[in-house]
């Protein structure tokens, strides 16, 4: 049997939130390669938009609700090979914690500075751009 390429699996979405001048990032259980700290995410299902799977994602993860506002754009992940859709978010209600203990170690709301510690590599330009305009 081969191995599935990345055409096989489902895109990826992940959710780009911002409140209160600070972006809520998830810390894996599991490493993605190098990923560790991320945002919510996880695979579109079928006969779902990108934005739909985000605020799903988020909820499930983090037991925030969140609205789509903006899809910031895709790409191949560099590191994971996987189809990453980006969306901005906004925050609506709800306090973060690790809702999906399974695959999640914590959740942080993280000023520019912790962000940096936390991922100490480029984002894709257009989230860049996002947080750049909109975190304090």
């Amino acid at each position: 049997m081969s191995q599935p390429t990345t055409d096989d699996r489902p895109p990826i979405a992940a959710a780009v939130i911002v409140h209160d001048g600070k972006v809520l990032l998830v810390r894996r259980r599991v490493k993605e390669g190098q990923l560790s700290w991320q945002f919510p995410a996880g695979g579109v299902e079928a006969g779902e938009s990108a934005e739909q799977a985000a605020v799903r994602e988020t909820l499930e993860e983090t037991g925030l609700t969140v609205q789509a506002a903006t899809r910031l754009g895709e790409r191949v992940h560099p590191n994971t090979g996987r189809t990453m859709l980006y969306v901005a978010c906004d925050y609506l209600d709800g306090t973060a914690y690790a809702a999906d203990e399974e695959e999640l170690a914590e959740v942080e709301w993280c000023d520019t500075d912790t962000l940096a510690e936390h991922v100490p590599y480029p984002f894709f330009g257009p989230v860049q751009e996002y947080l750049d305009a909109n975190l304090s």
